[in-house]
């Protein structure tokens, strides 16, 4: 049987976070609110999906800045080094696996998307990935609702003797 070729998306951080209406909100109180909120949004998502999420932040402006990379609930967060451009960052990660790997690149910026397109990448906009993250929460919420149900069945389906002696066995072990 053929093993489903593994899967990277990039997310412009705040390219993104600009894109989003509830995201670009919440940076005009707490910048930081804002990173988290959408690395808890990536984070399901990428629980849903299976795909390795990395999102990328500009820190090409903070004078003595270094690279910092973080695991925040499995997904990867990389602040650049000062002088790099998250668009730097992504493009030097799709020159290391692009051409070997599916890499997909979310972000709104035209150039930044015919520069992936170039090196072997596919592009989504933050509108495309919005959806499909709200997509595959519907798809996940709809499986949990079908396995409960059939939970349901399957419990309505023994007498209440049996579900005795079964938490009984359950509780002793």
């Amino acid at each position: 049987m053929k093993s489903k070729m593994k899967e990277y998306l990039f997310v412009d951080g705040y390219n993104i976070i600009n894109a989003w209406n509830n995201l670009k909100s919440l940076t005009k109180v707490d910048l930081d609110a804002s990173r988290n909120e959408l690395i808890e949004i990536m984070a399901e998502y990428q629980a849903y999906t299976g795909i390795d999420v990395t999102i990328v932040y500009d820190a090409h402006l903070v004078k003595g800045s270094i690279e910092k990379k973080e695991n925040i609930k499995g997904v990867n967060v990389v602040y650049t080094k000062q002088r790099e451009t998250a668009d730097q960052y992504i493009e030097r990660q799709i020159d290391k696996i692009g051409k070997r790997k599916k890499v997909r690149v979310a972000t709104s910026d035209w150039v930044e998307q015919q520069i992936v397109l170039g090196r072997g990448g596919t592009r989504i906009s933050a509108r495309e990935l919005k959806i499909e993250v709200e997509n595959a929460k519907k798809r996940m919420e709809r499986k949990n609702i079908r396995k409960n149900e059939t939970n349901d069945m399957i419990m309505g389906r023994l007498d209440d003797e049996l579900i005795e002696k079964l938490n009984k066995w359950r509780n002793n072990q």
